[in-house]
């Protein structure tokens, strides 16, 4: 007879879930705001971050690594994000506001200190690829897993972590 109550398999489910959610509409978004380049090269790029230059030159392994980086990405910051949701909760108390933190503090993140150490360059920041980005963050990354973690909180599915 199984239980209804949640458990931390739960919890990692729901973190694997929602990164994966997260991680197609980002990548979705970063395809049709570079429509213009072949979707290839997003992902070469991606990849370029552990391979350097060599990613650009490899076929469809290339491709495939900058996907699952991608995704890892993704399911990273869902996992932090989703876990600290319940103390920001208490603070902010509304899940449209952790959701503009969420996306703001991921583009900080990723375009002022992962992008350039991997890069090994900071990247030239226009103000409308700020906006432009930061707001993807917040619809792709932020509202998702704020949402979705805001349904899990009132659901009781994060008592499981702070139970010993």
């Amino acid at each position: 007879m199984q239980k209804d109550t949640p458990n931390k398999n739960n919890v990692l489910l729901n973190i694997l879930g929602i990164g994966l959610i997260t991680g197609t509409l980002d990548g979705l978004a970063a395809l049709l705001l570079n429509y213009k380049i072949q979707p290839t090269i997003i992902f070469k790029f991606i990849a370029s971050a552990a391979f350097g230059k060599a990613a650009f030159k490899g076929g469809a392994e290339m491709v495939v690594a900058g996907i699952v980086f991608h995704f890892l990405i993704a399911v990273l910051f869902t996992s932090a994000f989703y876990l600290l949701y319940p103390f920001f909760k208490k603070g902010l108390r509304n899940a449209y506001l952790i959701a503009v933190l969420y996306g703001f503090t991921a583009w900080i993140i990723m375009n002022l200190v992962v992008i350039p150490i991997t890069q090994k360059a900071f990247p030239v920041i226009k103000l409308s690829v700020l906006i432009t980005g930061i707001a993807i963050l917040i619809v792709c990354l932020g509202l998702p897993i704020a949402l979705i973690a805001d349904r899990h909180l009132k659901q009781g599915k994060f008592k499981i972590l702070s139970k010993k």
